[in-house]
């Protein structure tokens, strides 16, 4: 037998690494998010590094650049080099939002209600797709930079599709090949086929809830650039930070802690007049769903996400989610949800009891 056929079979017969956690980045932390297609080159870099950082087995493992493209500025491309060492445990998935990317576009054309048969619509499919394809490239780049093994997935090309926005057909199948090969797949959002309006498009809220039921990972961590949960959007200087947010079977979810007394007792969710994928309350849904499956959720800001991603061994799914206005953070830095009867949040753990 062929060394190459050989090394083939070994990969298949070894059993797949479990999944421990999945990491949900904002798009709003990588992104302008009041500037068309404005990537926040400081906090994605800064992702990257304490990615990678958790990542790494030994605290002197050398980075390994493996963005050799011409445009990478100071990145060179290596003709003769010795084998590098490579000592990253790459068991985790990157799933990312638009941000300022892709909404623009399809809110203006009306992707998200359908009728792909449209000149307009049929065009702003095209125009979401390349916007947010390549936000895409740009955060594997950024990843390869700091040698993570990156490579792209995107939904539509993979074949997924939705029904009524949810998820009709989704294999799932070669993201486990590529994990199991030691490739991090960097999904997102996208713009898809739907049954029943022709088009739509695929949140990566979503996505997640979907790589959960299939993967089941001990936690999930959502990355934000925001300090935390609040009863309106924290701009508001009149905005309660929460501490305790109860969640029943169907998934409904009031606040528990602090006792808002004569306060309305509800929280007020604003949605970007661009955003196509249900805003903050799609997220808390889905974050809740998550949860009731067993799966403990952590929320905290980018800046700190070597702390929340070197909780256990560094197995990783990352999630870059968009628009997140909404979510706990300083002074604990982190939230977590698991699902037993309701989310709490004692000392800035936000955990279903």
């Amino acid at each position: 037998m062929a060394e190459s056929e050989s090394s083939n079979q070994t990969l298949k017969s070894e059993k797949p690494k479990p999944l421990r956690c999945i990491v949900k980045l904002g798009g709003a932390a990588i992104t302008c998010k009041n500037e068309l297609e404005t990537i926040n080159g400081t906090n994605l870099r800064l992702f990257c590094q304490q990615l990678r950082e958790a990542m790494a087995r030994s605290s002197v493992a050398k980075v390994f650049g493996m963005d050799w493209s011409r445009v990478s500025g100071d990145q060179i491309v290596i003709d003769d080099v010795e084998e590098p060492a490579f000592d990253l445990d790459t068991n985790f998935i990157v799933v990312h939002g638009a941000g300022s990317f892709g909404h623009f576009q399809a809110s203006r054309s009306g992707v998200h209600k359908g009728g792909l048969q449209r000149p307009l619509v049929k065009a702003g499919f095209v125009a979401t797709r390349i916007s947010v394809t390549t936000l895409n490239l740009e955060i594997v780049r950024a990843l390869a930079r700091e040698g993570v093994p990156s490579v792209g997935v995107s939904p539509f090309a993979s074949g997924w599709t939705t029904r009524r926005r949810n998820i009709a057909s989704a294999d799932a199948s070669h993201i486990g090949e590529a994990l199991h090969a030691g490739l991090v797949p960097v999904l997102h959002g996208d713009a898809v086929l739907d049954n029943l309006q022709e088009c739509t498009i695929l949140s990566g809220d979503v996505i997640i809830r979907h790589l959960a039921q299939l993967l089941l990972p001990e936690y999930v961590v959502f990355l934000t650039d925001v300090l935390g949960v609040y009863d309106r959007p924290p701009t508001d200087t009149n905005a309660i930070l929460l501490k305790e947010i109860a969640v029943d079977e169907d998934g409904n979810w009031s606040i528990i802690k602090p006792l808002l007394g004569h306060l309305k007792k509800e929280v007020e969710i604003t949605v970007a007049a661009h955003d196509t994928t249900g805003g903050m309350e799609t997220k808390i849904a889905e974050a809740a769903a998550i949860a009731k499956l067993g799966i403990d959720v952590y929320i905290t800001k980018v800046q700190y996400t070597l702390y929340e991603l070197s909780r256990e061994k560094w197995v990783i799914v990352v999630f870059l989610m968009i628009g997140l206005e909404l979510l706990y953070g300083l002074p604990n830095r982190f939230a977590l949800f698991d699902y037993k009867n309701y989310l709490s949040l004692p000392s800035g753990i936000l955990k279903l009891k």
